[in-house]
């Protein structure tokens, strides 16, 4: 059983051979390794003419997903210095766990409005975490790429068992999950495009606005 969220969005993915012969049509798909029953749910749950939020091929292959219907997640993760962190650091405040890669578009154009998050809501108890998945060859690029983004929540490298508990069999990204104050998943966004944006606002606001027990 998949992690069970409040809400999700979901992203359509084309094989490589037809976005190939559709590129004038369209530059904000990628391509999965075999069919998902999250696309076929998303496909089936998708509005016609509606698009689906822009997604990006993250990461070198990992080991196949374990399944979970842990509510309260654990996740571990290091940070730059060596220093160990995980979720339960955070217990009593609202946390946005985004996996990201520096050569992913959409994680790029997510990365402001994560900044702007953290500027604005900080003070009030609320961390972005930065979980890049990019790989052996992008980890050495991140710290140019956050001084060069601005980039002042912090950035770590997710353990293997955080990747799976959490993307699963779905390698899509960016990947942003909302954490209320309890440690619960209160929203799953993969891709980013404006309508993600706004959903994330609101589910940082309402996570915010609840009292930790």
């Amino acid at each position: 059983m998949r992690l069970k969220v409040n809400e999700s969005r979901r992203a359509h993915c084309f094989p490589k051979i037809a976005l190939a012969a559709l590129l004038t049509f369209s530059m904000s798909a990628c391509e999965l390794d075999g069919a998902s029953k999250k696309k076929a749910v998303a496909a089936s749950d998708t509005p016609a003419g509606a698009k689906p939020p822009r997604t990006n091929l993250p990461m070198p292959p990992i080991e196949t997903a374990h399944e979970t219907n842990a509510a309260t997640p654990r996740g571990a993760w290091t940070l730059p210095d060596g220093r160990r962190a995980s979720l339960e650091d955070f217990r009593g405040q609202v946390v946005i766990l985004d996996f990201w890669a520096t050569y992913c578009p959409p994680c790029r154009e997510e990365i402001p409005h994560l900044v702007r998050l953290q500027q604005q809501f900080g003070p009030q108890g609320f961390k972005v975490i930065g979980l890049n998945v990019g790989g052996a060859e992008d980890r050495p690029k991140v710290p140019d790429f956050a001084e060069q983004y601005g980039i002042q929540y912090q950035l770590a490298e997710p353990d293997d068992e955080t990747v799976r508990l959490f993307l699963a069999d779905d390698r899509n990204i960016p990947q942003t999950f909302v954490l209320n104050r309890q440690g619960k998943i209160v929203l799953h966004i993969v891709g980013y495009d404006g309508d993600a944006a706004i959903e994330l606002d609101r589910a940082v606001s309402n996570a915010l606005s609840e009292k930790a027990d």
